[in-house]
């Protein structure tokens, strides 16, 4: 009898949903939230609403894209954490009530787990162990994973993700939000070398990004001040430089990781692993014959319920169920 198994994600600002039958991905419908973007950043209390209005027909799609009926699923998977807890409480309380109206188990997963496991949808995929660069808006970690449970932060940020240092940045360069994908797109015409930006030496494998956040502000601040027109003139080359910095840290660390534990095969991971440079960077490594590396498709670095999926359907091999009493969680709280 096959198994069918239903994932809802909505740790942040999209709300989707994914079937998973016997291991394939059958559907995997994700709804954006657009309304953010006048703010300048995701407003908890509005991802929330958007949820809830967005969540059941974004179901019912990925019901009829997998071609199955409600009846068919074996159990109902869900985003339980990290993330925005209220946005995370619709999701997690939809799951649960379908799963207790069915009779079928629920399993909730982990967000960053989920990134790692995006790698398992579609081949080729990473042989165990593997170390993964999981990087995004709210995490910046580098995991050594051993199986689809057993994970170990090697080393993570101090402060803050490489994502939002993106994003921002890219707000001081006077970017749309998010400012990443933009500061990206407009990088790719500038020169990387032109300006040079401060990379943090943390000890053991551990990041910082706050330290290039506060010198790009007050270099700009600078500049600005000698030339109003400073950054609509230089806007190419500051968006490379900036990229470069942020990419080069990630990618010191990770070359450290591979050296200290030999480890060869490595991943990349979340929102972040989008960045054309980033991407650039690993396929680099990777032709001097340091690594093998495995690079997500774009339509799973992001936030999407087709992670959540493959991720459930391991646990679901395991036998391994969450209670309808553990509730989401909005942080980690291991190392």
């Amino acid at each position: 009898m096959a198994t069918f198994i239903l994932a809802i994600e909505t740790s942040c600002d999209e709300t989707s949903a994914a079937v998973i039958g016997d291991g394939k991905i059958l559907s995997n419908v994700v709804s954006t939230q657009a309304d953010h973007s006048k703010y300048g950043g995701v407003i908890p209390e509005l991802a929330s609403r958007e949820h809830l209005k967005n969540i059941l027909p974004v179901v019912k799609q990925a019901l009829e894209e997998a071609k199955i009926i409600k009846s068919n699923l074996s159990a109902i998977a869900y985003t339980q954490g990290p993330g925005l807890i209220g946005a995370l409480l619709v999701g997690s309380t939809f799951a649960q009530a379908l799963s207790l109206a069915l009779g079928i188990p629920s399993i909730g997963i982990d967000h960053m787990k989920a990134h790692v496991l995006a790698h398992f949808i579609r081949p080729p995929v990473p042989d165990y162990p593997f170390l993964c660069l999981t990087v995004s808006g709210g995490h910046t970690q580098l995991l050594r994973v051993d199986s689809p449970e057993q994970m170990l932060v090697l080393g993570t940020t101090q402060d803050d993700a490489v994502g939002e240092s993106f994003d921002k940045i890219g707000k001081m360069l006077g970017l749309p939000y998010p400012g990443g994908p933009v500061l990206d797109r407009l990088g790719r015409g500038g020169d990387p070398h032109r300006f040079k930006f401060p990379m943090a030496n943390m000890p053991g494998l551990d990041f910082s990004f706050s330290g290039v956040k506060t010198a790009v502000k007050y270099f700009l601040n600078k500049e600005i001040k000698a030339n109003p027109s400073f950054v609509s003139e230089n806007l190419a080359d500051l968006c490379a430089s900036v990229q470069f910095c942020l990419v080069e840290t990630l990618m010191i660390k990770l070359q450290q990781a591979i050296a200290e534990t030999g480890i060869r095969t490595v991943a990349i991971a979340g929102g972040v692993s989008a960045n054309s440079g980033l991407r650039a960077a690993l396929n680099s490594l990777q032709e001097t014959g340091f690594c093998t590396s495995y690079i997500p498709e774009l339509e799973y670095c992001t936030d999407n319920a087709a992670m959540v999926a493959m991720a459930a359907w391991f646990r679901y091999q395991s036998g391994s169920f969450t209670s309808l009493e553990e509730l989401p969680y909005a942080r980690q709280t291991h190392r």
